[in-house]
């Protein structure tokens, strides 16, 4: 069975902290053998309004999901399906933008919950309706993604990467690879079974015993 591989975490300068353009982006994609990515644009969702076009454009050889890196009150989430703009919970408690989430049929993921300032740390260990973990992230020290893993690991949350890119060139650091075929219409059921893994193309070689598939 083949693989499909997706970048779940990448920004442009829709983000508002780097120049990186949508089309280098998606290209760039191509060129280094993804089969997906995901703009993830900071705070806002309609900040990735660029995608839909691309998405035209590009189907089927790249698949185009648009989420949002959201900021919580104690954190960063990945959050997909929901448009976030239209919900009032700018700065709420990890917990509340769960509920809301879950209210509106999205999916919420740590992101890099061990990065200093901006993770949530360990708080999936006492707080229920994460997706899954960001556990290979393309921007943080191997410390950090080795704990997210293990944490994700000990609660039995699935283990998804993305290369958080703020430029072209980044894209592909950290992936998740799945077993079956991604389309924007079947992303949210599978990342909820759970059957992917994150991928970090630094380490991948070395000293990353990659975890397995969920059953």
């Amino acid at each position: 069975m083949g693989v499909f591989k997706l970048d779940l975490h990448i920004h442009t300068f829709e983000s508002g902290d780097n120049d990186a353009d949508p089309e280098e982006v998606a290209q760039t994609a191509i060129r280094k053998g993804l089969d997906g990515i995901a703009f993830t644009e900071h705070s806002s969702y309609e900040a990735s309004e660029f995608a839909e076009g691309l998405r035209e454009k590009y189907s089927p050889r790249l698949t185009i999901i648009r989420g949002v890196e959201f900021s919580a009150r104690e954190g960063h989430l990945l959050v997909f399906g929901v448009n976030t703009d239209r919900l009032d919970i700018w700065g709420a408690p990890v917990e509340d933008l769960l509920m809301a989430v879950k209210k509106e049929g999205g999916i919420a993921i740590a992101a890099h919950p061990f990065r200093g300032g901006s993770g949530i740390g360990n708080l999936p260990e006492y707080i229920n309706g994460f997706t899954a973990v960001e556990g290979y992230n393309g921007c943080n020290l191997h410390a950090m993604n080795i704990e997210a893993v293990k944490m994700a690991e000990a609660l039995g949350l699935p283990v998804m990467g993305g290369s958080d890119a703020h430029f072209a060139h980044e894209v592909g650091k950290c992936y998740t690879v799945f077993e079956d075929h991604v389309s924007q219409e079947n992303f949210l059921d599978i990342m909820r079974a759970g059957r992917y893994r994150g991928v970090d193309e630094r380490k991948i070689s070395r000293d990353i015993q990659m975890p397995k598939f969920n059953d």
